[in-house]
């Protein structure tokens, strides 16, 4: 009997879960299809599906889900709307789901994230082998060993980025969300960039997110956007050894919208604000960045 073939759209929710998801397939004897990194096909396939309105990232997610259509049984495609009060997703987040469906004729495998209503992971990832037709137990076990890898994968992240900081290089903290930060078209190519012009490139989400989810509140107590509180909860961690800070946003993400502008206000390092549409070049924003690396460069030969 062939195995099942799981397709998961390398966008979005990837970036957070990869790890989990891989790990809990591989363990239920699943084959797993990834989409490849976003190239300019998937980006056109993702905006001839999505509407003005829709923030690139999410017109992406389109192009990774078009890309594996074909090519699967199931394509995953988790609802996650919060795991607690005050820690809320994107909307897009929680209607993934229904986007998809409403677009797309494939088969999708879905688990409910929302902790206010007691939907837990543990019992989302049991329910999802359910629907694959594995017994209980085996999902059980398949979701502890998963969680065991991406726990030793967190903790291999953490490892590298505080080595990272002990560097003499110019450091400077990249801001944004895993998936636009490691989307090969919207992150990939700036960190390339930065690491050109001798810049050491500390990311923010190469920290334990449980830390930075509560050190996000000395920035703003009430903020309530789960993947915010953990991006902007880094400055804490290493504003003592980084010299700038680069904010990397999607246009036109809501949240970020909101937060980045609280953050600018309350920070005193030098800052640059990066938002990327669907553009075919990056040329103006190299350029922006190059300017900004001369500044920082300059201040601390300055303070030396």
């Amino acid at each position: 009997m062939d195995k099942l073939k799981i397709g998961i759209p390398r966008a979005l929710n990837y970036y957070h879960y990869k790890d989990l998801w891989i790990n809990f397939f591989k363990a239920l004897d699943c084959d797993i299809i990834i989409s490849p990194p976003t190239n300019k096909a998937i980006i056109k396939d993702g905006l001839k599906y999505a509407n003005d309105e829709m923030c690139l990232s999410l017109k992406i997610y389109l192009g990774h889900v078009s890309y594996l259509k074909d090519r699967c049984d199931y394509i995953l495609i988790p609802r996650i709307d919060n795991y607690g009060l005050s820690d809320q997703t994107c909307t897009n987040f929680l209607s993934l789901f229904d986007i998809v469906n409403n677009i797309f004729n494939v088969k999708i495998l879905n688990y409910n994230i929302d902790y206010c209503h007691g939907e837990n992971e543990i019992s989302a990832f049991i329910n999802m082998g359910k629907v694959l037709h594995k017994k209980r137990w085996d999902s059980i076990k398949a979701y502890q060993f998963a969680s065991v890898k991406a726990n030793k994968e967190c903790k291999k992240k953490v490892l590298n980025s505080f080595h990272k900081l002990k560097s003499d290089q110019t450091k400077v903290l990249l801001i944004g969300h895993s998936y636009n930060l490691h989307d090969a078209y919207l992150g990939q190519s700036i960190i390339y960039l930065l690491e050109s012009l001798g810049i050491e490139v500390i990311m923010s989400d190469g920290f334990d997110p449980k830390m930075t989810n509560k050190l996000a509140s000395s920035l703003s107590p009430s903020l309530y956007f789960k993947y915010s509180k953990e991006a902007i909860g880094t400055i804490d961690i290493v504003r003592n050894n980084i010299d700038g800070i680069i904010f990397l946003t999607a246009f036109p993400c809501g949240p970020d919208s909101l937060v980045n502008e609280l953050v600018f206000r309350k920070i005193t390092l030098p800052y640059l604000n990066l938002v990327i549409d669907d553009i075919d070049s990056l040329t103006g924003i190299e350029t922006r960045i190059e300017s900004f690396v001369d500044i920082i460069e300059q201040k601390k030969q300055l303070i030396n």
